[in-house]
């Protein structure tokens, strides 16, 4: 043995995993499933029969949960397919800065300024009539992957 101290610097991660890993056959309609590296919501599960010569397959079509692309995959049932970890938070937005971007209040009573507004039209409009209005606005921000996305918004009466 020997006398020396060692010090290691880790540069590893220490939050939990992006993702866990589920046997294909098992995932549903509405459920989630990681497709191309990214996470995506299915709409669609179809199994085939067992062949000849081995598995049964899943097709899963699928929806990217952040951009709204249709994805597709092909999975031998018994095999794992990655799962995201898909979490949805609420915040209460405080203000909207000219480059797009929301400030949002936290739980803990600290501001969350890294997230921009949605690309989605018809929440971007109403996102901004609101807020334009005064109205005490709480937006769903969904994370997943190491992503963020605003992706609903509540109304919770005038100031």
């Amino acid at each position: 043995m020997s006398d020396e101290e060692h010090q290691f610097e880790s540069k590893a991660d220490a939050g939990a995993s992006k993702t866990f890993p589920q046997q294909a056959g098992t995932i549903r309609k509405n459920g989630y499933i990681v497709i191309k590296n990214r996470a995506c919501k299915v709409v669609e599960v179809s199994t085939s029969k067992t062949g000849k010569h081995g598995h049964a397959k899943c097709h899963f079509v699928a929806i990217d949960i952040f951009n709204g692309k249709k994805l597709e995959d092909i999975v031998p049932s018994s095999h794992n397919c990655d799962v995201p970890h898909v979490s949805r938070t609420d915040y209460q937005l405080i203000d909207i800065s000219e480059d797009g971007f929301v400030s949002l209040l936290t739980e803990s009573g600290g501001t969350k300024d890294d997230l921009k507004l949605p690309t989605d039209d018809t929440l971007l409009t109403q996102i901004k009539d609101g807020f334009a209005e005064g109205k005490d606005l709480v937006v769903t921000v969904m994370s997943a992957m190491g992503e963020e996305q605003i992706c609903a918004l509540k109304d919770i009466g005038p100031k």
